[in-house]
């Protein structure tokens, strides 16, 4: 009977210890395959995110056409009035913080406790490293990963870098994607052209670019906009 005993301690001690060598190797690979990712998109441009594939199966479900309008510009070909109007809108700490806004989340939380309308407080680069590498969702899992890439990016990345990325990969319209795509498809012009009300339009419309649209903005969007144009002028050129 004892011998039995030790022959089971044994035994559970011995999957014990492959199980915490299996998940030691996965995570040391997993911490080498992230971090070599986000290296990879330091220099290259990402060429397509998971939120682009599921609204096209979206589409394709409801039996709409797959449609994805998106254009690469660089960070110095993208009108200064489109990075102040997202900068404005969305994060106007962007320059300042290491990748969160400790108050915003504060705020988010105290309103979401309340049962009040949901909010994300997310800064830019949390909303960057969530397009680029994760999937979309509100779940807390997600949620450490997009910290954990959030940090990743702003050690490997510079703002520029961020902001470049953000502008080119996130959701401005149904099947839109980037300022490019967006400032065509509303204004029929380059992003390096936007006027300051122009780009402030679009940003007003970002919380849900599928919802609101530029061409036909609410008194809502009008609001945001005006709000966003004040900021624009209260935070003045950014200082990269």
């Amino acid at each position: 009977m004892a011998q039995k005993k030790r022959s089971n301690s044994k035994s559970k001690q011995s999957f014990t210890k492959k199980a915490t060598s299996i998940l030691t190797r996965l995570f040391v690979w997993f911490l080498l395959v992230s971090v070599l990712w986000v290296l990879i998109y330091r220099f290259l441009n990402p060429p397509i995110t998971l939120l682009m594939v599921l609204r096209n199966i979206e589409r394709k479900s409801e039996g709409k056409v797959l449609k994805m309008e998106k254009e690469w510009v660089d960070f110095k070909d993208i009108s200064d009035n489109m990075k102040r109007a997202a900068v404005s809108a969305e994060d106007q700490l962007f320059l300042k913080h290491i990748g969160f806004d400790v108050n915003a989340i504060e705020k988010a939380f105290k309103t979401n406790k309340k049962g009040e309308k949901v909010k994300g407080g997310s800064t830019i680069s949390q909303q960057t490293a969530k397009n680029v590498f994760l999937w979309p969702g509100r779940s807390w899992i997600r949620k450490g990963f997009e910290a954990y890439f959030t940090l990743l990016i702003e050690m490997l990345w510079s703002k520029e870098r961020i902001l470049e990325v953000y502008l080119n990969v996130i959701e401005m319209g149904d099947g839109i994607y980037g300022a490019e795509a967006a400032a065509q498809a509303y204004f029929g012009k380059s992003s390096t052209k936007l006027t300051r009300s122009q780009a402030a339009l679009i940003a007003a419309c970002f919380p849900n670019p599928r919802r609101w649209t530029p061409k036909k903005p609410t008194r809502y969007i009008k609001h945001r906009q005006y709000l966003i144009m004040k900021n624009m002028r209260r935070l003045g050129p950014l200082d990269f």
